[in-house]
Order: C-alpha cells, then sequence, then structure tokens
C-alpha cells in the first residue's frame, strides 16, 4: 500500500511537470492580451495550443516560439475578431483550461452522427449535386465543411438520418452513399484523379485539420491554378542554416484569421517539429518565420524536399483564402434546404469555392463563398437575384472578397517583401551566435 501511494504521488508530479502552465496577461500590452504557456516539449503541442486560440475565433497578431532542451515557450499576442483585447473572463478561463489540459489529449467527440470525407475534381454546380444526393438517399446533413483549391475539392460532412435522427450504420446503406457520391465526384472521367469517399461513425477528429490532411493526401498542392500563378497569394522561401542544424522557413502573405494554424498544421503533418519562431502582422500583411527540423532531428536535405515544402505551404495558405462573396444563410432547418439552395447558386452561375453547414437547434446557418463561372467577382445584381430567389431575410451578405479589397501587391512587391523581410532570420542567427538564445540541439 505504501508503494502504491508513493507510486501515485509519482505520477501527479510528471503529470504536473509534463502539463503545460498558461499565464495570461492583460497589462503588458496596451492593444493585445498576451497568452504565454509553458511545457515540456512533445510533438504537436504547439498546434494543440494554436489550435484552441483560432477556435475561439481570436486574431493571433504576434507570436514568439522558443525551445530550450526539453522545454517550451509560447508567447501569443491575441485579440478578438474586432481587433480588442480579451476582456470576457469565461473565455480566459476556457483558454487556461483547454491548453492546461491538452497533454491529456482530449478531442472532440461528434456523437451520433457519420462522418463522410470525400474529395474530388471541384466544378460548378459539384455541390448541389451532393446535396441533391444525400437529400435523395434521405440523409440529413448536420455539419459540414468545404474547402476547393487547384480545381480539386475536400469536404468533411456530418449525417444522420433524415427519418430516425440516428446515425447510419447500416452497411449496404452506407456503400450505396459512398457510391453514388463517388459518381458524383467522377462526374469527368479524369482516372488520374479518381474521387475517394470514406464514411465512418462517431469520428474523433478536428475538422479543419482533417480537411487540411485530405487536400495533402489528395496531392493539391501539385497542381497550380492560372490565376495563383498570375498574382501569387503567398510567397515561401526556404534555406538551410548548416551551423545549427536547423532549416529556416519564411512565408509572407496577406493576413488573415487562422494563418497560424494553417502553417503550423501543415509543418507538423509533414512531420516537421519548430524549434523558433516568431509571427509578425501589420497593415493587412503577415510574415511568419520558422525554425525547423524532421522528428529525427535533420533539416531539409534536398532540393527536391524544400521545393515540396514551399508548394505544401502555399498551398495550405491558399486553401482557406476568401475568395468569393461571402453569403450567410439562416432558415429553418427541413429536409432538402441545402440541396434547393445550391441548386438555384448552380442554375444562376454562381460556384461555391468554400462552405461552412451548422444546425442547431433546428436552425440552420449557412456560410457559402461565391465566384462567378471564371472565379472572379460576381457581378451584384446576380448576387441580388439570388437572394430574391432565395429570400432577402434568409439569405445575405456578410463580407465581400479580400482580394478585391486591395490590388496593389503584384508579383514582383510580393516577391521583394519576402526578401526583406527573410533578412530577418539574420538577426535570429546572430542572437544565437552570440548566446541570447539557447539553441535546442
Amino acid at each position: 500500500m505504501a508503494m502504491k501511494g508513493y507510486l501515485d504521488e509519482y505520477e501527479k508530479l510528471v503529470i504536473r511537470m509534463n502539463t503545460p502552465r498558461v499565464v495570461i496577461d492583460n497589462g503588458v500590452c496596451s492593444s493585445a492580451t498576451i497568452v504565454k504557456v509553458d511545457s515540456s516539449r512533445r510533438n504537436g503541442i504547439l498546434l494543440e495550443a494554436v489550435q484552441i486560440l483560432t477556435d475561439l475565433n481570436l486574431s493571433i497578431k504576434k507570436a514568439y516560439i522558443s525551445s530550450d532542451g526539453t522545454w517550451n515557450m509560447d508567447v501569443f499576442h491575441v485579440t478578438d475578431l474586432n481587433g480588442n483585447k480579451l476582456n470576457d473572463q469565461s473565455v480566459l478561463r476556457y483558454i487556461e483550461q483547454s491548453i492546461e489540459t491538452v497533454y491529456y489529449g482530449e478531442n472532440i467527440e461528434v456523437n451520433g452522427l457519420t462522418a463522410l470525407e470525400l474529395t474530388g475534381t471541384d466544378r460548378i454546380g459539384l455541390l448541389s449535386e451532393m446535396f441533391a444526393v444525400l437529400s435523395d438517399l434521405n440523409c440529413d446533413v448536420v455539419d459540414a465543411k468545404l474547402w476547393t483549391h487547384n480545381g480539386r475539392v475536400a469536404s468533411v460532412i456530418y449525417l444522420k438520418d433524415c427519418i430516425s435522427g440516428a446515425p447510419i450504420l447500416d452497411s449496404h446503406r452506407i456503400s450505396k452513399i459512398e457510391g453514388r457520391l463517388k459518381n458524383v465526384l467522377n462526374g469527368d472521367n479524369d482516372v488520374n484523379s479518381a474521387a475517394k469517399t470514406c464514411v465512418t461513425v462517431d469520428s474523433m477528429m478536428h475538422i479543419e485539420r482533417r480537411l487540411h490532411q485530405l487536400m495533402f493526401e489528395d496531392r493539391d498542392y501539385e497542381r497550380r491554378s492560372k490565376k495563383h500563378e498570375r498574382s501569387p497569394m503567398v510567397v515561401v522561401t526556404v534555406q538551410n542554416w548548416a551551423e545549427r542544424g536547423y532549416s529556416v522557413v519564411n512565408v509572407h502573405c496577406r493576413d488573415r484569421t487562422k494563418l497560424l494554424f494553417d502553417v503550423v498544421c501543415t509543418l507538423t503533418d509533414m512531420e516537421y517539429a519548430v524549434f523558433h519562431a516568431t509571427i509578425n502582422t501589420a497593415e493587412g500583411q503577415a510574415h511568419l518565420e520558422f525554425y525547423i527540423r524532421h522528428k529525427d532531428g535533420s533539416p531539409i536535405s534536398s532540393e527536391a524536399e524544400r521545393q515540396r515544402v514551399i508548394q505544401c505551404l502555399e498551398a495550405a495558405v491558399e486553401r482557406r483564402a476568401l475568395e468569393g462573396v461571402r453569403l450567410e444563410l439562416r432558415h429553418p432547418d427541413k429536409q432538402g434546404l441545402l440541396a434547393e439552395v445550391t441548386r438555384t447558386f448552380r442554375e444562376n452561375g454562381l460556384n461555391v469555392t468554400r462552405t461552412e453547414i451548422s444546425t442547431s437547434s433546428d436552425m440552420a446557418t449557412n456560410i457559402f463563398y461565391v465566384t462567378d463561372a471564371n472565379g472572379d467577382e460576381p457581378d451584384f445584381k446576380l448576387i441580388e437575384s439570388v437572394r430574391e430567389k432565395i429570400g432577402l431575410e434568409c439569405l445575405r451578405v456578410k463580407e465581400m472578397p479580400t482580394m478585391y479589397h486591395k490590388k496593389g501587391d503584384g508579383e514582383e512587391q510580393q516577391q521583394t517583401k519576402a526578401v526583406l523581410v527573410s533578412l530577418g532570420s539574420l538577426v535570429w542567427r546572430n542572437l544565437f551566435n552570440f548566446g541570447l538564445i539557447k539553441s535546442c540541439s
């Protein structure tokens, strides 16, 4: 008994030593709330902290990441989406508790729903056909997110049976759902880009991280749209610092919410560890610099690998870029609602580039980003016509595309900025060399 008690106390000590410690300060900075996280080093801990902050729709204005041996110190400057400091005590307590319990590997579980994952070739009207199939098969879409990028589409959809409200468990019915949707996604008969579908029950996942993984597995980063070739949305540079055994990654692009999550998520899933990093945002621009190594401790070792990292990070930033007019639909939930709405979009030549669907208390709140057939901003009269057909009070314009707010940053300007800001890596190197920041080698 005495030995067992001793072991219990030892286990508690180990847990306390490994559990992240969070300090939140509203007095140090006049423009942001400081969230400082100290934790023992382990793979994925940075992503988990960033994930918690971005899931609360907080904006990370600055961040400093540093490792010393087996210990991490992460400092985040965060605001709400209106640029204000965080004063809601319940939000501050949630941040503390969530990050401090992330050591236990807690995940969000979607109970009583069937998870459907899809990847395939994007085209106008695809979303309408997908929802029409699900409605015809008596599947009720409860939550869903869909991204498109470089001619590809990835989606995670949570379903239940329309009649019983129960998860869909019958294997024959699941096979039918997968088969019908695969036919829709393979509508172009392109054997080189075959669609994939997967149905699971009570799936545990972070839906946005899973979307990144699906796009990555689909190799969307190997394709390049003509629009992004003409006017790159992101500039990524990668160089090795041989003296310290790091690869230095610089990302320069327009600032937006969840940008840091998208980049860190991609580096983590590519099995790179972030040892040091600085994130700065100003005047709508973001510069992110990371000192990374493989999980085995080695830096990037070949030109092919360097190019792959550049491509994957470009894709990670572009997938969530807000292209198109943001429309928000609020409507009492009913069977076939999504099929009706997206059919109206298709019939009027609107293409859905991203969508977020949620249902709560029998009320559907659906967000669509739409462009015209060429991927450009749709005519305002067309948007108003579609709103009249669906219902002016139900479908509202919430946001115009960020790509039309400011068109001054051409390719040469972006590349020049990237070269200039990458000089910041020299400052970091000098800090290392003079011993002001310790290496984790």
